[in-house]
């Protein structure tokens, strides 16, 4: 129950500042930093003394009162300067949680952090706590990566290139790019052989670059390339080889040579916590020279896995038994690993993108960062798979530490997805507003800008689907592999499509463009979400619109690194601000019913319309707009 406040008190308010500046919208620092809390409070409450209570994650408060400063109208001020330094102690980094008690004669009311973890209201029973990420000093993220675009190409469907290629034994190889799926299971979690494949290569990707740089593309993510047995590579067979399918290693240093010409960094996606059955370290089938742990106790790789009962009863990646574990304890195998990562650190790669990073050790998680950076000059970026809000995630029972400097860069941003799906098709600007909030808040700023900002990705339902098709539901896979939109529906999609994707390339973060969303592409679950680019059949109007968003990222600075703030939220609307030193862009969507109308901080050009400079804006229902401004007044 809330506290009952007389209607002409006005409401009690906390600020963070540091350094001078107003960070209230934050709530992750830097050791160094000293963050003052000031809390104007109306005398009329009749609080005696105002506290913060604040302790690490899993440990002990210790409560510190704030000092009373001045009064004004009636509102008291009461500051508390807090050195991050101290509160962290011997350590570098850390979590904690804090709340703020006022302390009255009859009663405690306590600060009870909204969802998004930046308002609070005060209530006389404890609740919800604010969360304090304080970061090691110096932890930065790559700049060379923060304000790119990303492209996510699952190599099989992307494009067949001339080049030597050789598929494993047994694999079902289509002639026609435009075949239908065969393999799938008719319920989630079904067994799917997944060794069909289309022909997509890394020589496809080599040919297709220029069209990749005319979508503005930066960043170059690959599906696995590792030697495997399946057509999506999550069970490697020989990390040390490159798919002979996909070219092999002359394709592989071929692309990667072809990109620096161009500019575009390439990510590896790194899958290390589990390797497939059919692999020369556990050689169930003995396909592999070597003596593989499923063949013997006294393979060399015996103890890079578990067995429960040998052979057969082993750990797996989610009890799949194809995918059996390693062993991340043993140090002969996160050696290897992170000799493998040297190995393509040394031929070029820009980066890695973690499989299940939350399979990972901590342990394991340091010293690959501190390969990575060590290897390229603090450029190489790492982002990990990581579905919730890192910055307190806890899985298998331990909070994690990704966003304090040791191991992450920065995460697939699915929170992101979810905001802008409720929002562009459900039309809750509420949603979107409160998890652009929360994220804001929740990271330090550096790993804001690093966020892998998602859509689509080999493992969800195409967006274009999401936003205009029927729910998958009970569905069989029969039902969806011949499921699409009706031409009405696909409109629809189109034009909200075209929304979402502005929000995601402007928003903080790096927007990762999943192959053929661009294009127009449907699909349900995987692998429907995963068929061949339908080159030559793409939709013009929607691939005109992202060619124009990869030249407003290209050409506004402030997209890199700018500050973020939300200048209006309605049920149905918002408009938010980006701003650098030198730039600035205001963008805006309506998908309420009325007309929706913005006051830009100074005049500014619409990017899209062009035209004169305007100051106030109005837009009508189920449309956006983005606008540059200069000088930006962003703080």
């Amino acid at each position: 129950m809330l506290t009952k406040i007389p209607q002409k008190t006005p409401p009690v308010r906390l600020e963070k500042r540091v350094r001078g500046r107003d960070k209230s919208d934050k709530n992750a620092f830097f050791r160094s930093d000293t963050v003052t809390f000031r809390l104007f409070l109306p005398r009329a409450l009749g609080a005696a003394a105002v506290v913060l209570r604040i302790g690490p994650d899993g440990g002990g408060t210790t409560d510190l009162p704030l000092t009373f400063t001045e009064t004004a109208a009636g509102v008291d001020l009461y500051t508390l300067p807090l050195s991050l330094a101290k509160l962290c102690g011997a350590a570098e980094c850390g979590l904690f949680w804090y709340t703020v008690l006022l302390c009255r004669g009859r009663d405690t009311l306590f600060a009870v952090a909204d969802a998004d973890g930046v308002g609070c209201t005060f209530e006389r029973e404890t609740g919800r706590l604010f969360r304090l990420l304080v970061a090691k000093d110096g932890f930065d993220t790559p700049a060379r990566f923060r304000g790119r675009t990303m492209y996510h190409v699952f190599v099989d469907r992307f494009a067949k290139g001339a080049g030597p290629v050789f598929y494993p034994r047994g694999a079902v190889v289509h002639r026609n790019w435009q075949d239908p799926i065969l393999q799938y299971g008719e319920r989630p979690g079904d067994f799917v052989r997944n060794n069909e494949f289309f022909g997509g290569n890394l020589w496809g990707v080599i040919e297709k670059l220029d069209y990749l740089v005319s979508l503005g593309v930066g960043v170059l993510y690959l599906s696995p390339v590792f030697k495997a047995a399946s057509n999506h590579k999550y069970d490697t067979g020989d990390y040390e080889t490159i798919d002979e399918g996909f070219g092999g290693e002359a394709a592989f240093r071929r692309l990667l040579e072809a990109c620096r010409a161009r500019g575009v960094d390439v990510v590896l996606d790194g899958v290390f916590n589990h390797t497939g059955d059919d692999s020369r370290y556990f050689n169930k089938y003995g396909h592999y020279p070597e003596t593989g742990a499923a063949q013997s106790k006294a393979s060399p790789y015996a103890g890079w896995y578990t067995f429960r009962h040998f052979p057969d009863d082993y750990e797996c990646w989610w009890n799949v038994p194809i995918l059996p574990r390693l062993n991340l304890g043993d140090p002969a195998v996160t050696d290897y690993l992170l000799s493998v990562v040297a190995r393509y650190n040394a031929m070029g790669a820009a980066g890695w993108r973690l499989d299940v990073a939350d399979e990972l050790p901590d342990g394991f998680l340091d010293d690959l960062r501190r390969r990575v950076k060590a290897d390229t000059g603090g450029n190489g970026v790492i982002l990990g798979e990581v579905w919730e809000n890192a910055a307190d995630k806890v899985s298998y029972g331990r909070r994690r530490r990704y966003l304090q400097g040791d191991q992450l860069d920065g995460v697939m941003n699915y929170p992101l997805r979810g905001g802008i799906v409720s929002f562009v098709r459900d039309g809750d600007a509420e949603a979107l507003a409160a998890v652009l909030r929360g994220l804001w808040a929740s990271y330090p700023t550096p790993v804001c800008h690093a966020l892998m900002n998602v859509l689509s990705t080999h493992d969800t339902e195409r967006i274009l689907t999401v936003l205009g098709g029927v729910p998958a539901g009970e569905r069989s896979g029969t039902e969806l592999s011949a499921l699409s939109m009706t031409p009405q529906e696909r409109k629809t999609a189109v034009e909200r499509l075209k929304m979402a994707a502005t929000l995601q390339y402007t928003v903080f973060g790096v927007p990762s463009l999943y192959y053929g969303d661009e294009a127009g592409m449907e699909g349900y679950r995987d692998p429907f979400c995963r068929r061949p680019y339908p080159w030559g059949q793409e939709d013009g109007n929607l691939l005109a619109h992202y060619k124009k968003l990869g030249k407003l990222r290209r050409e506004t600075p402030c997209l890199a690194d700018g500050d973020f703030r939300l200048l209006a939220v309605t049920g149905s609307a918002l408009c938010f601000l980006r701003g650098g030193k030198k730039d600035g862009l205001v963008v805006a969507a309506n998908r309420g019913n009325e007309p929706f109308s913005v006051t830009l901080p100074a005049p500014g050009q619409s990017f899209f319309e062009g035209g004169d400079p305007v100051r106030r804006v109005t837009l009508p229902p189920d449309t956006f707009g983005v606008w540059r401004i200069l000088p930006c007044f962003a703080n």
